[in-house]
């Protein structure tokens, strides 16, 4: 090989060492090179062994806040194995001072009894007078019968009375249990959202048909086309689906397959024992340590049942998510509902707004279609606006715990609050993966945990009142079928 050919080859191996590794830094920009003339001296480049010389470039560390490196898979799993380590000691630790605890057969027998509770059976039974109810209103109010107006606030008063009849029950009638009343009063709370936008979405069909009988004078077809779609398939259809939005002719998949039916089952099944064995095992030992309630502790005794709930408590939030995915996909499979788009990759949100955004989209949608869009109507703030639905559905969540409990303490209220208030001062501080992981943190130490203290209370309270004659199922009557505690 003569010398020419041999600088040409070692230039060429120079090229592809040296370029490639500056390639990235000068597309991203993070570097200026300005351009080598023709009349610049000759550099290392025209070295027959540049690429030896050569062995150095401008680059960060993979782990540096500047470097542009994602596959930290390996470290993911390193964490995940480290996770699973820790805690298989916490399990066998928690085995060998309590014994087993795990028992499924009183969860059935909640349930069974709990059936046969008739609090809770009529306020499932009366939740369709509601919904009848509002199918006749606007029946009435396509016939002509009701005006708008009228019908519109006998709406309002039908819904009134839904969220008042549940309250009334669970207060004043002491044998509901604590499993029913948070059952009756979920229940209640989705269908008067379903009917709210029933009715607002009717309304809404109704002006367009009325503006499209001014332009066509042949109204006839779309007034039959109108009063097709108020029946009770139809209106129990919504109902049934999991969405809380109302439209006519809902997306549908072509069939429905049993074999995913059969997965979201089993599913349910085995995410709900392992969070009865979460409560059982691991969480009930922790409320048996206690002998006053979170209000009446110190500080001290106060934040180290808290560091000690923090892990049960966030994994069981874990489950209920994912029982909440194969849930509503489940309702989706049977009823062949097309829209599944339930929740976003709240998991990768980098700012709490994000995750409120992405976690319950359901939700999400309604909160923006019937209160939101609704005050910006009405010349409201669009951040106003946002604040208020905020609020509200800090309400809701206060009211879904504290009700059923009998104990209203504002906690969850204030917690998210408090997580309003981090969003809104932090956002510029804490940013990319920094935020993600506040995002976490806020959720560990956020309204999961405020939601396990109003357990604990209850609990405390409970085995107080009757520690000296109860037996041990007594407390099993007075928790939710999903949270079966009772005292050793």
């Amino acid at each position: 090989m003569n010398p020419r050919t041999l600088m040409a080859v070692m230039r060429k191996r120079f090229a592809s060492v040296c370029s490639s590794s500056s390639a990235e830094e000068d597309s991203a920009g993070l570097y200026d090179s300005a351009p080598i003339s023709s009349s610049d001296p000759p550099s290392e480049q025209e070295h027959p062994c540049a690429s030896l010389l050569c062995c150095h470039s401008v680059q960060d560390s993979l782990l540096s806040s500047n470097s542009s490196f994602t596959r930290y898979r390996g470290i993911l799993n390193w964490i995940i194995i480290l996770l699973v380590l820790t805690h298989a000691h916490l399990f066998l630790e928690n085995f060998i001072q309590h014994g087993f605890l795990i028992d499924v057969k009183k969860v059935f027998q909640h349930l069974i009894e709990d059936n046969c509770n008739w609090p809770s059976v009529s306020l499932f039974l009366g939740a369709n007078v509601f919904a009848i109810t509002a199918l006749l209103l606007e029946r009435f109010q396509e016939k002509g019968v009701l005006s708008p107006t009228n019908g519109h606030r006998l709406h309002l008063a039908n819904l009134g009375l839904l969220l008042l009849f549940p309250a009334a029950v669970i207060v004043h009638e002491p044998t509901t249990s604590t499993g029913g009343a948070f059952f009756s009063l979920w229940l209640y709370t989705v269908l008067g959202m379903k009917l709210y936008s029933y009715q607002e979405a009717n309304h809404w069909y109704r002006q367009a048909h009325l503006t499209d009988a001014d332009k066509d004078q042949n109204g006839s077809v779309a007034q039959k086309a109108q009063n097709e779609h108020l029946t009770y398939q139809d209106l129990y259809y919504f109902l049934l689906a999991p969405t809380l939005c109302y439209q006519r002719d809902f997306p549908c998949t072509p069939k429905v397959h049993i074999n995913k039916l059969l997965h979201r089952l089993l599913e349910m099944v085995i995410v709900i024992q392992i969070m009865v064995g979460i409560v059982q095992q691991w969480i009930e030992p922790i409320f048996q340590r206690s002998e006053n309630s979170f209000s009446s502790m110190d500080i001290t005794m106060r934040v180290e049942h808290l560091v000690g709930l923090v892990a049960p408590t966030h994994f069981l939030w874990l489950l209920f998510f994912f029982l909440n995915h194969s849930y509503l996909n489940f309702c989706a499979e049977l009823l062949r509902f097309g829209d599944r788009h339930f929740y976003g990759d709240w998991w990768n949100a980098t700012t709490l707004i994000t995750f409120w955004r992405n976690w319950n989209i359901p939700f999400q949608k309604w909160c923006h279609r019937h209160v939101y869009t609704q005050l910006v109507e009405k010349n409201v703030p669009s951040s106003r606006a946002e604040l208020l639905v905020f609020l509200m559905s800090a309400a809701v969540c206060e009211y879904m715990i504290a009700l059923p409990l009998h104990s209203c303490r504002l906690w969850i209220f204030l917690v998210m609050v408090f997580e309003l208030l981090v969003a809104v001062f932090l956002k510029d501080y804490f940013q990319g993966n920094y935020g993600n992981g506040l995002v976490w943190l806020c959720l560990l130490l956020g309204p999961p945990l405020a939601v396990i203290t109003y357990f604990h209370d209850h609990y405390i309270s409970f085995h107080n009142c009757h520690q000296s004659s109860s037996s041990p199922l007594i407390s099993v009557h007075h928790l939710p079928s999903r949270v079966c505690l009772q005292p050793q």
